[in-house]
């Protein structure tokens, strides 16, 4: 397939295709502040989603197909480490594709919501700041210079602090959501920006393969390990990762509809990429302090993610807020899965980081379909809707069976790599911990399943209503996934070992 598309597209596309993939939506998003109309800017949006998509495909294409597995372009024809490289390997080709094929959904969803919880005459200034945090996550995912990864960092929060307080309209809390997002986004910002300044210090570039070329001739340095520290500490802000996700619940909580629904499934996907570019990029496992901070540190605080969180979602009442501490849960999981320092571990993190974004995708489009036809986000409000918006709650289930870890599903199948991983190191009791962690799963989404299937509606009169169809084309692609990457797992597991390789620094491996 990707040898068809590499043939049939255009020599601009190929050659230009990474400098593209960003440009098309960051160029586009100012013109859209001048659109009149709305329904315009959803179609510029939309195009400009699916046009970094069609990039991000010929990029995985010319990564598969390159010897080295390596696609650079130097912007204004300056090489590294003097100029700003955009490089692209099997890491960074699976997580643009994972941005553009969300953001390709998710824009195509969004109107009805829009239009439903956002005032009409700002619909092209919300699309002018989605389209900027699009083009901002894409920039963090394929630069290859440290400095510039944090431009592109604060170009997509800048605007996301924006999108979530539009949600006000819906929800007054959005503004301090968003206010406390701004606040631990600029703290986390804050902490990677020292980080680098340490590197700089000990090696005189940003580039980010010079720096990982040069560090290793630099062991015991004191300003490489302070950067170390900084720059996990920021990224792991970024990420959500326990225990500094406390602007997370919130922001998901209190956003409009599709703003969840996108951040859930993207942005602490990205933060995450970043911070295992450092930790296996540049810094390298073999570090002494690195290994150190792999058994003492980001273990204990995966594992604890995964347990406290979700015994925190057991005891939510509202259904965006029981998913919110999932995800937290989750990111979990995938920082076990990298705290194990091994390829095998990696690949295993990687994998649950592609079907956790299927599956909270799946989960938060629902939602916003019962937000938009029922106005109600508490499990109270889910009662009966099982009959009064099967299609809706059916994808709804889907997702959720994948989330706890059913077989047949892509959660299972990420669960199940994680354990093998685990095991292979001896680590029995991290398995049973993540069953556990599982089975509170079973808990707190199968509350919210008994109220839809099980419990009759609280207006008994209340008529049967689907979510539009611009959100369920988008929803059952999503929940159609879960289930056919549950039973076939070649192409998303073969991306995340490829992904772990490219991490490594290895070739490429199926």
């Amino acid at each position: 397939m990707m040898d068809i598309l590499l043939n049939a597209a255009p020599r601009w596309a190929l050659l230009h295709a990474p400098v593209l993939l960003v440009m098309v939506p960051l160029f586009l998003a100012p013109v859209l502040a001048l659109v009149p109309s709305g329904r315009i800017a959803w179609l510029v949006s939309v195009f400009a989603t699916a046009a970094s998509l069609f990039f991000a495909l010929i990029l995985l294409g010319q990564v598969q197909a390159s010897p080295i597995g390596v696609v650079s372009y130097d912007i204004g024809n300056w090489p590294m480490p003097i100029g700003i490289v955009f490089r692209v390997d099997a890491l960074n080709a699976m997580i643009l594709l994972l941005v553009s094929a969300i953001g390709v959904l998710a824009t195509i969803f969004s109107w009805p919501t829009v239009v439903a919880e956002i005032n009409k005459q700002k619909h092209p200034l919300f699309y002018s700041a989605f389209l900027v945090c699009f083009a901002g996550l894409c920039g963090v995912a394929i630069t290859g210079d440290a400095f510039n990864l944090f431009v592109f960092l604060e170009i997509s929060s800048i605007s996301t602090y924006v999108l979530v307080a539009l949600g006000a309209g819906r929800d007054r809390r959005a503004l301090p959501a968003a206010f406390n997002y701004l606040i631990m986004g600029t703290i986390g910002a804050s902490f990677y920006i020292i980080g680098i300044g340490f590197l700089y210090a000990a090696t005189g570039t940003l580039n980010i393969a010079d720096i990982a070329s040069q560090l290793p001739s630099l062991a015991g340095n004191r300003s490489v390990e302070a950067g170390f520290a900084f720059i996990v500490i920021g990224l792991g802000l970024k990420a959500a990762m326990w225990p500094l996700h406390s602007w997370l619940p919130n922001a998901y909580s209190y956003s409009p509809s599709f703003v969840t629904m996108f951040l859930s499934a993207t942005a602490t996907k990205v933060a995450l990429y970043a911070l295992i570019r450092f930790l296996f990029t540049v810094f390298r496992p073999e570090f002494a302090f690195e290994q150190a901070s792999f058994t003492f540190i980001l273990m204990p605080l995966g594992i604890a993610a995964m347990i406290s969180c979700s015994f925190q979602a057991v005891f939510q009442t509202d259904v965006r807020r029981t998913l919110a501490y999932s995800s937290v849960a989750q990111v979990g999981y995938m920082i076990l899965g990298v705290s194990i320092g091994s390829i095998d571990g990696l690949s295993a993190g990687l994998f649950h980081l592609l079907n956790h974004a299927m599956i909270k995708g799946a989960l938060f489009m629902a939602v916003a379909g019962v937000v938009l036809t029922y106005q109600g986000t508490t499990i109270r409000d889910f009662a009966g809707l099982g009959r009064s918006a099967p299609w809706t709650m059916t994808g709804f289930a889907i997702a959720a069976l994948s989330l706890i870890g059913v077989p047949l599903t892509a959660g299972f199948q990420s669960k199940l790599q994680l354990g093998y991983a685990l095991f292979e190191q001896g680590m029995w009791w991290a398995v049973a911990l993540v069953v556990f962690s599982s089975f509170l799963a079973v808990i707190y989404m199968g509350r919210i399943l008994e109220a839809i299937f099980f419990q009759a509606p609280i207006n008994p009169r209340k008529s049967r209503k689907e979510a539009p169809i611009l959100l369920l084309v988008p929803l059952w692609v999503l929940a159609l996934a879960n289930i056919y990457f549950g039973i076939n797992t070649e192409f998303p597991l073969g991306l995340a070992r490829d992904a772990a390789a490219a991490a490594f620094g290895l070739e490429a491996f199926r």
